[in-house]
């Protein structure tokens, strides 16, 4: 059986996991748990679960938890705040700490589990785009694995499996083309904040759900992908596969073409990463093709979707500007959640931020830099978005 810890236990990534734990009792129990600030659905995990240790990000909210948990026996660990999720992360014999919390709060808890030689769910990209030049170091250093637990790197992950060392030329990441794939770009303009998170394929967090309509999500996964297995910019590719059946693809030396396949169900990365390098058997539905029908590609639109393009920009500069990059799309999406900037104002924002850091960029970054370019970058938006520049 093996002991895993969940960081983001009430998102996305959390219930999904939480539920594939409850479907394998014989594969996997749950040690340590951290969550953010929804107590009513974090105490009902807390008494199915039995985690030794709890954490809750909201500190303001610690005691309506412990008075939601008062009968649980035996009673957990009970921490708050960031410090008490990076003693989650680091805690007791857990062997995996899935990452599921959204933005680059989850780089401290991250490093604290590798520190703590726990091999890491990635479900949590924004780890490797800012603090990549950090983390990669001391992944090699504490022998951990770094495993993706996102669908388009864990279909790169799956399809690389018996690929010889330098046998892959090109990594294909698909992109579903997001709320907006099939408008025009004259349209953009005055789109609201509930059309964006209307996804046409998947169940995502409302962060998430906005960067893939902007396909900053994709962007970020490219800089991910650099990360994760070692390829160069010129060789990570974007294309839209509109179906979201096809997760990835690799090609190799030879033209040779893999692609991982599978329904829109986070649930199956997160079994492979949890499980590996195992294959478990489920009762999901399994892919027809029949039913699944046509699949279809296109190129993306970088004029519609600039956030791309400023993503690989990021990642060619290196150092501390994909952290930079990050910052400010984090900044940006949580201001057009609150209706604040329009959605056309995200790319701009990021651009105009990124910008001004370029002349000021660490090249070998440590982890200071990294989050004082995190801080800045949050900074220059909220500054932007308050100027004469953004009216």
């Amino acid at each position: 059986m093996k002991a895993l810890s969940l960081l983001g236990s009430t998102g996305s990534i959390g219930t999904q996991t939480l539920d594939i734990v409850a479907q394998y009792p014989d594969q996997f129990r749950i040690v340590g748990m951290a969550a953010g600030r929804n107590v009513a659905l974090f105490s009902q995990q807390i008494r199915q679960f039995k985690p030794q240790i709890v954490a809750l990000q909201d500190e303001t909210l610690l005691a309506d938890l412990k008075v939601a948990i008062a009968d649980v026996q035996p009673q957990p660990i009970i921490l708050a705040g960031q410090a008490g999720i990076v003693e989650v992360a680091k805690y007791g014999d857990a062997e995996v700490v899935v990452t599921g919390i959204v933005g680059c709060a989850g780089l401290l808890p991250t490093m604290a589990a590798i520190e703590a030689n726990k091999d890491i769910a990635l479900a949590n990209k924004e780890t490797l785009i800012a603090g990549g030049p950090v983390v990669l170091p001391l992944v090699k250093k504490h022998g951990v694995k770094l495993l993706p637990a996102d669908s388009e790197h864990s279909a790169i992950f799956q399809c690389l499996q018996g690929v010889p060392d330098r046998g892959i030329r090109r990594i294909l990441l698909t992109a579903s083309g997001g709320s907006f794939r099939d408008m025009p770009i004259e349209e953009l303009a005055n789109v609201t904040v509930a059309s964006a998170l209307k996804h046409p394929n998947w169940s995502m967090g409302r962060k998430i759900t906005i960067d893939s309509a902007t396909l900053m999500n994709k962007g970020l996964e490219v800089i991910e992908a650099h990360y994760l297995f070692g390829m160069d910019y010129d060789h990570i590719d974007i294309v839209i596969h509109p179906q979201s059946i096809i997760h990835s693809l690799i090609e190799l030396q030879d033209t040779s073409v893999l692609a991982q396949l599978g329904w829109a169900d986070m649930r199956l990365p997160l079994l492979y990463a949890l499980s590996y390098p195992d294959r478990l058997p489920t009762d999901w539905e399994p892919l027809d093709l029949v039913k699944a029908g046509n699949l279809t590609f296109r190129e993306p639109d970088h004029v519609k979707y600039p956030c791309m393009g400023l993503a690989y920009a990021a990642g060619r500069a290196g150092g501390c500007l994909p952290a930079v990059l990050n910052a400010a799309n984090e900044e940006a999406v949580a201001l057009f959640l609150d209706e604040k900037i329009k959605f056309l104002d995200i790319p701009k924002l990021i651009e105009k931020t990124c910008d001004r850091f370029d002349s000021q960029n660490v090249k070998t970054p440590n982890l200071d830099d990294i989050l004082e370019a995190d801080a800045w970058g949050r900074r220059s938006v909220i500054e932007l978005a308050s100027s004469a520049v953004m009216c």
